[in-house]
């Protein structure tokens, strides 16, 4: 005899979001269909496999690659190994280059290191008039993007495999960048956070380049300048122990107006500057 809903959720070992989101996995329903349908029987199918999926979480599978999706910004992603898990907190970058972007103009936008494509596809679907081209060194992760940009239709969205801005223009779609963004790997070599929870399953490039976990953000301060449009602006995701370091750099790279946001938490996320007028 197969368990019931609630009885499954409470069998499962899991804490209780992770269970709820598995068992709607499986059973293609949402979570609230769950609540009201706590006696309901699953079927012997539907049981094992959530027995299945509730084992390779509690082994530290993270939750999104055992669903192959994730909710970005309102968004459903498809998700993969070969991609980072789109977080929370990186929906700062987002609103910090929406404030600006208008919405009553055609811009262009930059990527890097895009991945799902959370990103681009969040400011692609907020600003219909932006070209966003997105950039990743991983093919796999391009695919990724590409099929998240196909399911909602988004069209105004571009890929281009390249290491940083190895194969960028200074010039794109007849001009410079308005915006460019990027969350990219920051996280120092030997960190203990990169052997812990959903860390250790997602792709080590997204994560770290080494060192002390800023040689891709120089790369990207460094590049920035030269691409934007006089006034644009460049916003960076960092580490939380980062923002003073990354601040310095866009000032000595000749940034102005120079801040740092704050992510929901309270913890420093982004820096953000503009080129001068």
């Amino acid at each position: 005899m197969t368990p019931t809903v609630s009885a499954a959720l409470a069998q499962s070992g899991l804490v209780p979001l992770d269970a709820q989101v598995l068992l709607a996995h499986v059973v293609g329903k949402d979570r609230a269909w769950l609540v009201a349908h706590g006696a309901d029987v699953l079927e012997r199918e539907q049981w094992a496999a959530f027995v299945a999926l509730a084992r390779r979480r509690h082994e530290g599978e993270p939750v999104a690659y055992l669903t192959g999706e994730r909710e970005f910004w309102g968004l459903r992603l498809r998700v993969t190994p070969e991609v980072l898990i789109p977080r929370p907190e990186t929906e700062t970058l987002v609103e910090l280059a929406l404030a600006r972007l208008p919405a009553d103009r055609d811009l262009r936008v930059l990527d890097l290191g895009t991945g799902s494509g959370a990103i681009a596809l969040a400011i692609a679907h907020e600003r219909p008039r932006a070209q966003v081209l997105a950039t990743d060194v991983s093919s796999d992760a391009l695919d990724v993007a590409r099929d998240n940009a196909s399911a909602l239709a988004l069209r105004n969205v571009h890929f281009l495999k390249s290491d940083w801005y190895e194969r960028v223009a200074l010039e794109w779609q007849g001009g410079a960048f308005d915006v460019i963004v990027s969350n990219p790997p920051y996280i120092a070599a030997g960190d203990p956070h990169l052997e812990e929870g959903d860390v250790r399953f997602e792709p080590g490039r997204s994560l770290t380049p080494g060192g002390d976990g800023m040689s891709a953000i120089r790369k990207i301060v460094a590049g920035a300048p030269e691409r934007l449009v006089a006034g644009g602006t460049l916003a960076v995701e960092h580490g939380y122990d980062q923002a003073e370091a990354v601040r310095a750099l866009f000032v000595g790279t000749g940034f102005v107006r120079v801040v740092h946001i704050r992510d929901l938490a309270g913890v420093s996320r982004v820096v953000a500057g503009r080129v001068v007028p």
